[in-house]
């Protein structure tokens, strides 16, 4: 299996923190529900392959997201994992007890940067919303857990359009002070392009915000997710999201399709000579097992390839 040439910019963080979203954001969104052996097997395979942090569920009502209802047995079967940050989505209070009575360390809660949206993915207004959040992330901390807040829709919105700079620095400034540890700057829809993610962390960076609180979540709608991570590293930020296989998207937004293969972006990485801690081939090979069982190719550009460079011999 063929590997790219590594040629090192200083410029660059010399590690990268891959944040693992294919077991909840990728399997979130398949038309059918995936077993939930399936799925503890998927993270284990994933933690084998050198992830050491992989979103593992969300605590949600089974009502709104049925491929998830078997949170609890799923964290159940993940107890033997150790030295495995498993965070978990949750989006209230009866979420967090839930996930607190899982013995899970760390959560998320996952809030919009535009008003459309938060209505139309958690049926409440952009303040409402934050304020539905608050009491979460002050129990979460109070109970000792990590806490990281999603921001979507952060470089456009499909009912908006343009999102100005200063409305998502706002709202990463509301979850901040709530608790938040850690930000993920979601481009929901694809849209946003280097220039873009530049002036996005510039301004936080500019409103007190610390990179290291930042972490950047990309969809490859339009072709720019690498582009746009390459563009998030060179202005410091170490902490990447991507989807094993380039599994999900938003299941609330229009052309939303695509997450970041973790794939294409460990193979951009290892090209860099940044360090991540993923073995790529069994990563490929741990995609290719979860095609199978999802009965459909990978829509990875660099599993597509390597797998056919094996097949070829």
């Amino acid at each position: 299996m063929s590997m790219p040439d590594r040629h090192r910019r200083t410029d660059l963080p010399a590690s990268v923190t891959i944040y693992e979203v294919g077991a909840r954001d990728g399997l979130q969104n398949e038309a059918t529900v995936v077993p939930v052996e399936v799925k503890a097997e998927f993270i284990r395979r994933l933690a084998g392959a050198g992830l050491s942090t992989i979103e593992a569920t969300s605590f949600v009502s089974p009502k709104w997201v049925p491929q998830l209802a078997d949170a609890d047995d799923l964290m159940a079967r993940l107890d033997s994992v150790h030295d495995l940050r498993l965070p978990v989505l949750v989006p209230n209070l009866a979420g967090l007890e839930r996930a607190l009575a899982a013995g899970v360390r760390e959560i998320a809660v996952f809030a919009a940067a535009t008003e459309t949206f938060s209505r139309r993915n958690l049926n409440r207004s952009l303040d409402e919303a934050l304020d539905m959040f608050a009491p979460v992330v002050v129990e979460a901390t109070r109970a000792g857990l990590w806490v990281r807040g999603y921001v979507s829709m952060c470089f456009g919105d499909p009912w908006e359009g343009r999102v100005p700079v200063q409305q998502v620095v706002g709202v990463s400034r509301r979850l901040l002070e709530m608790g938040c540890s850690e930000l993920s700057l979601g481009d929901t829809t694809g849209v946003g392009t280097p220039g873009h993610v530049h002036a996005l962390i510039g301004g936080l960076v500019a409103a007190g915000i610390g990179l290291k609180q930042l972490a950047v979540h990309f969809h490859d709608t339009y072709g720019q997710a690498l582009a746009n991570t390459l563009a998030a590293l060179e202005v410091g930020v170490s902490t990447v999201d991507a989807s094993a296989g380039g599994l999900g998207g938003c299941p609330f937004a229009r052309s939303a399709t695509g997450n970041l293969a973790t794939e294409d972006l460990v193979w951009m990485l290892n090209g860099l000579g940044i360090e991540t801690g993923v073995d790529l081939r069994q990563l490929v090979d741990t995609s290719l097992w979860m095609a199978a069982h999802l009965g459909r190719p990978s829509p990875s550009r660099v599993v597509t390839a390597l797998a056919a460079a094996r097949a070829a011999g």
